[in-house]
């Protein structure tokens, strides 16, 4: 390797690339202020539609519509060199880190939100959102914005910033994908009990299978995952004592594999690289974090985590399977969605549609005076 290969995104800062910088944003053509598109129910904004070779370096994005819950009405997708089946799929809301539609302030390395109690005539603004990921493509880029819920968006502020190239992309570079995913609730796994309240460690059941997991992802092809977005509303316990949901293990197989899984964790607040059922509460760091926590004595409620593997991508050649248990040995039946997030070389195995507005709305809503104070 070159001694001069930048190893950290502020060491690739001194080399100077031939590329044109560029941007798509909903500034007012007019020279207005009117710096927003409104999109109507049923309308689907097409953001940025680029021709040529480049990469997605950055978006931000804002909206402000009144249809309770909406950012889970409104639907993110991306397409990369004239595919006709989207690499990106996603809830607004969730593909910025947070779930349960709703938003909260944090900040991490690829994605943050930047939110306050700023109230409007009908509740609190939403959340200016950004994403860092790198979003290459080879023949055209199209990110659009569909609206499924029953009210306008009254305002959709965004921006896409981008870099045009004359070189060719390299064949070894992976396109960026996103997907969601939800079981609400999960199906819970009922073990007998051999003891009344049962420590953690001493929890009924055993898994030697994963297949009652919860799957987070599921691809086909050669690539390397990168992270998830993780939100439990913990309504379910093992016991009355024993409230935490977290001592569900992460099992990840990658190409075809079934048992034992090339990576077996120890619990779910393990793979988000805390431990001890997140006594901290919220924080947000560049690789992991909290960003919406509930009770951490109780543990119920909503959650939001996020672990990005940025410097420990997981690589896979021919499919990868993530999973992650619903408590121990799937015992509880909590409500989960995800997203995932990860590059891989085309073809992708086509994304699946969303399931109806109605079924992928959040069990509870408010919670916790989100929203609603």
């Amino acid at each position: 390797m070159n001694v001069w290969t930048p190893n950290s995104p502020l060491g690739g800062l001194p080399f100077i690339k031939s590329a044109r910088s560029l941007r798509e944003s909903s500034w007012d053509r007019t020279g207005g202020n009117k710096d927003f598109w409104i999109v109507e129910p049923g309308e689907t904004a097409v953001m940025a539609n680029i021709k040529g070779t480049g990469c997605i370096k950055h978006i931000w994005m804002t909206t402000r519509c009144y249809a309770p819950q909406y950012l889970r009405k409104l639907i993110l997708e991306m397409y990369w060199d004239g595919e006709e089946n989207p690499s990106v799929r996603v809830p607004l809301g969730d593909f910025f880190g947070i779930g349960h539609a709703t938003c909260k302030h944090y900040v991490s390395l690829p994605l943050s939100m930047v939110f306050g109690e700023k109230r409007g005539p009908k509740g609190p603004f939403a959340a200016a959102m950004n994403s860092y990921f790198p979003m290459p493509f080879a023949d055209g880029a199209r990110i659009q914005l569909i609206n499924e819920s029953e009210e306008q968006i009254k305002n959709l502020f965004f921006m896409i910033d981008y870099e045009l190239y004359e070189d060719e992309v390299p064949e070894d570079l992976g396109r960026f994908h996103a997907a969601w995913n939800s079981e609400n609730p999960c199906k819970k796994v009922v073990h007998p009990k051999e003891m009344d309240d049962p420590a953690p460690w001493d929890l009924p059941g055993k898994n030697l299978t994963g297949e009652e997991n919860y799957v987070i992802l599921e691809a086909e092809g050669k690539g390397h995952y990168v992270g998830c977005v993780l939100n439990i509303d913990n309504f379910d316990a093992s016991n009355q004592v024993y409230t935490w949901p977290g001592e569900g293990d992460d099992m990840i197989f990658i190409d075809g594999e079934k048992w034992p899984p090339s990576l077996h964790g120890t619990g779910t607040e393990d793979y988000f690289n805390a431990a001890w059922g997140f006594p901290s509460g919220e924080y947000a760091g560049p690789y992991h974090g909290i960003s919406l926590g509930s009770d951490v004595q109780e543990h119920f409620g909503k959650w939001s985590l996020y672990r990005f593997h940025i410097e420990d991508p997981i690589r896979f050649t021919q499919s990868i399977k993530v999973t992650i248990e619903h408590g121990h040995a799937n015992d509880q039946g909590n409500e989960y969605s995800s997203v995932a997030y990860w590059y891989q070389l085309e073809p992708h195995k086509p994304l699946t549609k969303l399931p109806p507005v109605k079924q992928r709305l959040p069990r509870r809503w408010p919670e916790h005076g989100l929203w609603d104070k």
